[in-house]
């Protein structure tokens, strides 16, 4: 079963015309049918009867032919008659994610923090201090420092010494190891919401800002229901809910896991949730309870906040709901493992976590 939400509709807003038009259209169907290519078409064809998109010098079969030839669909092998989506379109879905959410964040002017404590690193900021033993040259500000010289010396017997160097602090950018956890239980489709797809849409997002402008940085994600299991990039496109509870815990300890094996120095865990934990697996078997707050289910993912804390990996939650028990839930977990904690709209989602995960990458170099 897959939720919807809904919105004002402008039929002005259907793209009109060519391939590129279509393609992004086709793009932005495929995260709201899991990657399901016919799905995708069936629906274009059918906004194209009432709204009449194409034209007689391009229909929906040529711009079906032309997805073929471009190489963005090819028949399913295992299932005859069917179509698939292929890797290009996979990274095509990521890079339009990427432009969605970057953009906007760009237009905001957000994700441009500083850490408030400078050292040795990147990238220059307006911190200015006297040169001391161990600072690079290329941190000298050489025209602040003559000018130091000859305030301090006079022109005519113009000399330079220690004091008179001037460095210019810089923001360090550390190498990053983050692992993005993604609730996949039922909830994240009632109600009439569709709040898996903004999820998956901005962990595409990140993996694509991480594999262009931070390669060294590693992007795990891990998706969790009634259990907790890795996924690869390629698979989020593909990526539904299930009739699952929320087995917060799992997911925190198969993270943990993966943060263990990682030979960077720091490490995050970004959790996308919008309930609370409601499912334990205890010696092969479930307990689950719905109802409230369970003292054993909720016990138990507090021990592993505090498991997260004494291993140095903070958790930032971003909670999609705003019950006020479940915030209660939040905070007490935040304070117990020292992360943070944001309240989260489906809107403004991607603009939190890549305006958190740049300013977390940087560091004070002691």
């Amino acid at each position: 079963m897959r939720g919807y939400s809904f919105s004002k509709f402008n039929p002005n807003d259907l793209p009109q015309g060519g391939f590129d038009q279509l393609l992004k259209l086709f793009l932005e169907l495929l995260n709201y049918t899991a990657g399901d290519a016919g799905e995708a078409l069936a629906w274009m064809n059918e906004l194209d009867k009432q709204h009449q998109f194409t034209s007689d010098d391009y229909a929906m079969g040529d711009f079906i032919e032309d997805l073929k030839n471009k190489g963005y669909i090819s028949d399913d092998e295992k299932n005859p008659g069917d179509i698939k989506i292929t890797a290009k379109t996979e990274q095509n879905i990521r890079q339009s994610a990427l432009e969605e959410i970057f953009g906007k964040l760009k237009k905001s002017g957000r994700g441009n923090h500083n850490s408030n404590i400078s050292g040795l690193g990147e990238e220059k900021n307006a911190d200015r201090r006297e040169y001391q033993f161990g600072d690079s040259l290329d941190q000298i500000d050489m025209t602040a420092s003559i000018h130091n010289a000859q305030i301090n010396h006079g022109i005519s017997e113009f000399a330079m010494t220690e004091r008179d160097l001037e460095v210019e602090e810089k923001d360090y950018k550390t190498i990053t190891s983050t692992v993005l956890m993604i609730d996949v239980s039922h909830s994240m489709i009632l109600y009439g919401e569709d709040r898996i797809t903004p999820a998956k849409k901005v962990a595409m997002a990140l993996a694509e800002l991480i594999r262009t402008k931070y390669p060294k940085d590693t992007l795990d994600i891990v998706v969790f229901g009634n259990d907790a299991w890795p996924i690869s990039i390629k698979d989020l496109p593909y990526l539904q809910v299930g009739p699952f509870h929320t087995n917060t815990y799992a997911g925190l300890e198969l993270a943990v896991d993966i943060l263990r094996r990682r030979k960077t120095h720091n490490k995050q865990i970004f959790m996308i949730t919008d309930g609370k934990p409601t499912c334990l697996k205890e010696n092969g078997k479930y307990y689950k309870n719905s109802v409230g707050l369970d003292r054993k289910v909720v016990n138990k993912t507090f021990n592993m906040a505090a498991q997260c804390k004494r291993l140095n990996i903070p958790i930032t939650t971003f909670m999609i709901a705003k019950d006020p028990y479940l915030q209660q839930f939040v905070r007490q977990f935040t304070e117990i493992n020292g992360g943070k904690a944001f309240y989260s709209s489906l809107k403004g989602l991607g603009e939190f976590i890549f305006e958190d995960y740049i300013k977390n990458r940087r560091r004070t170099v002691k």
